[in-house]
């Protein structure tokens, strides 16, 4: 029903303005009585083999929603009851920041894709952490964290460590963006050293701490092998607890979509579809070349259940979903969890098969 009925309605509006208008809904939904309580009958797969403990979090399924949704942490209850595992806010910058010029969002439906260049646009920091002031502690959450668009490159640490101290109580885990393709010269940050600058910071402040929070880093899909070898080497080096693969990409090969139309949206980051076998690649290497001793978040492209199957099996931990939500509408979710369920209810059963030959 909904890729025939809905989203062809939902695709006629603006895709900036249509996301507006479902944030709204979502906010005026947690308003209404036991709204949020029919949202999880209706959506959420609860099952112990969905469950998973990765860098010391207890998730209740792999699923998760990927930055960029929920930048202003304005609806995180409501996704984590349409039955996602955990949420991811942001990208948060240390002051409000309007974004890129409008439009910045587009749509690419021959290559189940979007094109964007938001470039950052959120209400700060200060917004984010009240809105998450009152969140409970069984809802997990991420905080991805970018600097803003007018701080330079060798002032970037400082926002950073600015963001890291002030959103330290409220999420249960960091990701530091320096992988956007929309915000200028950001993806130089992506530099061994430049790398190592900021991430000192942070980890000198989370010595201090009582509490432990996780760091990973968003890494892009256009690096080359030797870069995310620099990557893992950052990763081994200065004690991060993992690697989210991949951002979009700035690469435009092999789209159905009229190279003409392409050519008139311009610049920005492409998700989707196209991005499918090139994060599965980015973190079939990753999990090849540490052995599987670091957690991945595996985003990009998982656009069907088999997609978030591949993508696990590759050696992600954890998934996240943005576009694929968009295409296939809520109950995605749902439908993913339910596959993950099967596959290993599946494996149960083989290797039940395989002890009783055995005996």
């Amino acid at each position: 029903m909904y890729k025939k009925v809905i989203r062809p309605i939902l695709f006629l509006i603006p895709p900036e303005i249509i996301h507006r208008i479902i944030v709204t809904a979502l906010r005026v939904i947690h308003y209404i009585p036991g709204s949020r309580m029919l949202l999880r009958a209706f959506c959420a797969v609860r099952h112990p083999s969905l469950e998973r403990e990765v860098f010391g979090i207890r998730f209740q399924n792999p699923v998760g929603i990927a930055a960029g949704f929920d930048k202003d942490a304005e609806v995180y209850k409501e996704l984590l009851s349409l039955g996602f595992g955990f949420t991811e806010i942001g990208t948060v910058t240390p002051k409000a920041q309007p974004g890129n010029p409008r439009p910045r969002l587009f749509r690419l439906p021959e290559d189940n894709a979007l094109i964007n260049r938001m470039g950052f646009n959120n209400q700060g920091m200060e917004n984010a952490v009240r809105n998450l002031r009152h969140r409970r502690p069984h809802q997990i959450i991420g905080g991805n964290l970018g600097k803003n668009t007018q701080t330079r490159n060798e002032d970037a640490p400082a926002d950073y460590l600015r963001l890291f101290r002030n959103l330290y109580q409220y999420v249960d885990y960091f990701i530091i963006n320096v992988s956007c393709p929309n915000i200028a010269n950001l993806t130089s940050l992506q530099d061994k050293n430049n790398l190592n600058l900021i991430l000192r910071g942070l980890i000198d402040f989370r010595r201090g701490q009582n509490q432990y929070r996780p760091i990973l880093l968003k890494i892009s899909p256009d690096l080359t092998d030797a870069q995310i070898d620099d990557m893992i080497d950052v990763l081994v080096e200065t004690g991060l607890d993992g690697i989210v693969a991949t951002n979009t990409t700035t690469r435009r090969d092999g789209l159905e979509t009229d190279p003409a139309t392409v050519a008139a949206i311009g610049n920005g980051g492409l998700s989707g579809g196209p991005l499918t076998r090139r994060s599965l690649e980015v973190v079939r290497y990753i999990h090849e070349k540490t052995e599987g001793r670091f957690p991945i978040i595996g985003v990009g492209g998982i656009m069907t259940e088999d997609d978030a199957v591949a993508m696990l099996n590759a050696g992600a931990s954890l998934i996240q979903i943005y576009t694929g939500f968009i295409y296939n509408g809520p109950q995605f979710v749902k439908r993913i969890c339910k596959r993950l369920k099967q596959e290993a209810e599946n494996k149960t059963k083989t290797e039940t098969r395989s002890e009783s030959g055995q005996r």
